[in-house]
């Protein structure tokens, strides 16, 4: 096993895979951007070491300054997490010349696999069904098109470096398909540095269906159940649960099979999920494969009672896979919220600032994977994830309400917080009844919100007008507010969640 792992991340991922290290009797080494000094991973782990300012492109994301902590501090492994680098082939390609053990996939798998197109294709040759659509990126527009009103309206225009909703565009005529083209492009160019495109067929209201696989270097690969991850604001995950109440034990081994026949045809090695969408009759369709440990995987945890960050460790350190498919054997269900400093009732715009103080939850199957603390200062530089909140259950209703019980105890002074939407999502009859689809909540949030007066008189409000005045009032304040909330930051607010995706595809050193 290993004697000490750099922790290429920060936040509540950092946090949890320097727990898990400590449980292994590995010693843990963080890294720290400048406004990340006073940080709850910094507090935890082993060593910590300074690597920049607050930009991620000179911090986090500088493969130079990971290969040089990790020199200094002599460590012997690199856990990437998820997000900024944990997709970015370059970085095993480091660790691989400076002598470093990366935990996740080699490079190659990485690329195979983890791009949108060479995913469709290795999916197609191992016969996985895709959804349908272009294997390629879109060389020639015209071409496209005439594919779209060939396959017939409506289409999805996607990056083929994308991730989170940037750089997608949906298509319902010939009309729109010129100006979405542009627009994706444009948007992908901006998020990811590639403004590559492909064509996939829109499904109508499909499930979101994740497929969480384990591989060994000696050729041991399994499939640990699926994930329901239906619930999306503007395709990002916002709940995920397992097991899903769609499918079926007949489903489960057929999308688990796939899941496993194409990390083999792709040469993985150690933690990956594989992606599909199901439509209402059932069918599923490869969507991608997210070549890291992902944000939800908690929710695989709780139900089948493995650590899948000391798995990680342990296949990269070369042991064989313990278990086969068919040991496996899921108990109870598991449901994730992610508790975000945001605020839902103003468009969701960031909440940066001082946590004042908090209380958190606790008792019977619920667990929370923190990044943050009393006191602390919720910086403008980063994805806004504080915690996340995952209930236990031997039901999805115990579940339901103990997650329930758990957000009522759930409190944060200073800044704000998402978790009053998870109170209104799980109070949803359509959602207690598990009639989810990827665009459930996009619909939800739109539709007016019934308030009754005092007299009993009830009114129907648009959420999405309250938005737009808050907007533009929090645009004109909000330099002012953030100053004032962090004192010891400098800089402009920066855009969230871009800079991550955006590196994968700059060929850096």
């Amino acid at each position: 096993m290993f004697k000490k792992i750099l922790i290429a991340n920060r936040g509540e991922i950092a946090v949890r895979i320097l727990r898990a290290c400590r449980e292994l009797g590995i010693r843990s080494v963080a890294v720290f951007s400048d406004v990340d000094r006073k940080s709850l991973h910094v507090r935890l782990a082993d060593e910590a070491y300074p690597i920049g300012p607050a930009p991620s492109r000179e911090s986090y994301l500088s493969i130079d300054k990971l290969m040089d902590v990790a020199r200094r501090a002599g460590c012997d492994a690199l856990h990437p997490g998820y997000g900024f680098l944990a997709e970015n082939a370059a970085l095993p390609r480091a660790c691989t010349d400076t002598g470093l053990t990366f935990i996740g996939p080699p490079a190659e798998a990485m690329e195979s696999l983890g791009s949108k197109t060479a995913g469709r294709q290795l999916a197609h040759r191992a016969d996985v069904p895709v959804v349908p659509g272009t294997n390629d990126p879109i060389e020639n527009p015209r071409e496209a098109q005439t594919l779209a009103h060939r396959m017939g309206y409506p289409v999805l225009l996607k990056a083929v470096a994308g991730g989170g909703g940037k750089g997608m565009r949906l298509v319902s005529n010939d009309a729109e398909f010129e100006s979405g083209f542009r627009d994706a492009s444009s948007e992908a160019l901006n998020a990811f540095g590639d403004d590559r495109l492909y064509l996939e067929k829109y499904l109508y209201r499909p499930h979101h269906i994740e497929i969480q696989i384990l591989a060994d270097a000696h050729g041991r690969v399994v499939s640990l159940g699926e994930r329901e991850c239906s619930v999306q604001r503007r395709h990002q995950k916002v709940i995920e649960e397992a097991p899903s109440s769609v499918i079926t034990p007949d489903l489960r081994k057929k999308m688990g099979d796939a899941a496993v026949r194409l990390a083999r045809a792709g040469g993985y090695v150690n933690a990956g999920t594989v992606e599909f969408l199901v439509d209402a009759n059932l069918n599923f369709y490869f969507l991608e494969v997210n070549t890291r440990l992902q944000v939800e995987h908690p929710v695989t945890e709780q139900v089948t009672g493995l650590d899948l960050v000391k798995l990680q460790i342990a296949i990269a350190a070369g042991h064989r896979l313990p278990f086969a498919w068919e040991s496996i054997t899921p108990r109870g269900h598991a449901m994730e919220v992610r508790l975000y400093a945001e605020d839902p009732d103003n468009n969701f715009f960031p909440s940066p600032g001082t946590i004042i103080s908090r209380q958190v939850p606790g008792g019977p199957g619920i667990r929370l994977d923190d990044g943050v603390y009393e006191g602390w200062t919720v910086p403008n530089d980063y994805d806004p994830l504080l915690s996340k909140l995952i209930a236990w259950g031997n039901s999805r209703e115990e579940t339901i309400a103990r997650l329930r019980r758990a957000l009522e105890e759930y409190t944060v002074v200073g800044i704000k917080t998402n978790a009053g939407l998870f109170r209104r999502i799980l109070d949803e009859p359509d959602f207690l009844r598990g009639e989810i689809h990827t665009k459930w909540l996009d619909e939800l949030l739109c539709r007016p919100r019934t308030s009754v007066s005092a007299d009993g008189d009830q009114s129907g409000s648009s959420a999405a007008d309250a938005a737009a005045i808050a907007a533009a009032m929090w645009q004109a304040n909000q330099w002012d507010r953030h100053s004032c909330l962090s004192a010891s930051s400098t800089d402009q607010p920066s855009r969230w969640k871009q800079e991550g995706r955006r590196a994968q595809l700059d060929r850096l050193p």
